[in-house]
């Protein structure tokens, strides 16, 4: 798998919850960073959530340290899907959403992410090494995965905790 090909990945979980209360979860910018390894924050630079809406993120790396990138909303449909587009709403260097569908037994919440088309990052350690390409988007593909399901399972835990 190449970065140039858009690699993504994508996890979900049932929550036994009403969609309302899985929705004011999701679309809680900070939340994420309660579970996540890599995400410590964020904060609203316009009048959010909306498409359109910007908001300063940070997050930190073993690897790569600390940074901050600009998100731009992309996808905003009530009781539905929250998405948005690192860096460049045109031009991302990732996106990553959560979409949300009422099921039998209750939400099925799942949370996605696609790298690319901008560089990124991980492009570095793609550029210095291009031999091992993929190699390296699959290892960050895996921890991205870890970070999404500790999400979806905190959000989960939230979500069916409160009556």
């Amino acid at each position: 798998m190449k970065y140039q090909d858009g690699p993504s990945t994508e996890v979900d979980v049932l929550i036994d919850s009403p969609i309302e209360r899985v929705w004011q979860l999701v679309t809680d910018i900070n939340l994420p960073a309660q579970f996540s390894t890599e995400f410590l924050g964020a904060h609203w630079l316009d009048d959010a959530p909306r498409v359109g809406a910007r908001f300063l993120g940070r997050n930190h790396h073993r690897a790569l340290g600390e940074w901050e990138t600009i998100s731009f909303v992309n996808r905003y449909e009530p009781l539905r899907v929250f998405g948005w587009a690192v860096t460049d709403p045109d031009k991302p260097s990732s996106c990553w959403w959560f979409e949300l569908e009422q099921e039998p037994g209750g939400v099925r919440l799942r949370q996605g992410t696609v790298m690319g088309p901008a560089p990124s990052g991980l492009t570095i350690a793609i550029n210095a090494m291009p031999d091992k390409e993929e190699r390296i988007i699959a290892r960050r593909l895996q921890e991205y995965e870890t970070n999404m399901r500790a999400t979806l399972e905190g959000i989960k835990q939230l979500a069916e905790a409160q009556p």
